[in-house]
């Protein structure tokens, strides 16, 4: 695979595309008003809703952070496996579109001391896992934050999980260039089960 498509699948699977971040940076969101019992909730079945098979329909912003308003579409299917009796999953994403072809793995991981998950990407061709993506689920929404650096520059990377039912959900990636005071959309999936 060529640097370019490997740049691509970084940029495309999104912090499941994962960069290096901390528990501390993880943790920039705190909890908030909730009691002791929801803040030791065990999050440790939080994907359990999307073992199986999805067709995936994916937009993805060409040039992210320049202004650009250029999107490529992809259409494909995510498959993902249960591991470890939930506390960790496998999803491989495999689509095509006009941009090209795609595949991509990410490992999720849940740390139950924690109580976070860490999304660890690799890209075909990479032969490496990137560092993790950290984050929870709270009131039916998955949160995950990174630091990345993208054309030199130093940026935070948010990716979401959201509209969550049994049927569908939807997966979007951020970049924010100004230490998180605004977001760009540059990654979303909509994941429908077959």
């Amino acid at each position: 695979m060529s640097a370019a498509a490997t740049g691509i699948l970084f940029l495309l699977f999104g912090p499941i595309l994962a960069l290096q971040a901390t528990v501390g940076f993880a943790q920039l969101a705190p909890e908030t008003g909730g009691s002791a019992a929801s803040q030791q909730r065990d999050g440790q079945h939080d994907f359990d809703f999307e073992f199986g098979t999805w067709k995936t329909h994916l937009k993805r912003l060409v040039r992210p952070l320049t202004g650009s308003t250029t999107w490529v579409e992809y259409d494909g299917t995510t498959v993902v496996r249960k591991v470890w009796d939930g506390r960790a999953n496998l999803v491989e994403l495999v689509v095509d579109g006009p941009a090209g072809h795609l595949e991509a793995l990410s490992l999720r991981l849940y740390d139950p001391q924690s109580q976070q998950w860490s999304l660890n990407f690799s890209g075909l061709g990479s032969g490496s896992m990137s560092v993790p993506a950290i984050g929870r689920f709270r009131n039916g929404r998955g949160e995950f934050f990174n630091q990345e650096t993208l054309n030199g520059r130093a940026i935070l990377v948010r990716f979401v999980i959201s509209d969550i039912t049994s049927v569908s959900c939807r997966f979007e990636q951020s970049f924010s260039g100004d230490g998180g005071k605004t977001w760009e959309t540059n990654w979303i999936a909509v994941d429908t089960r077959v």
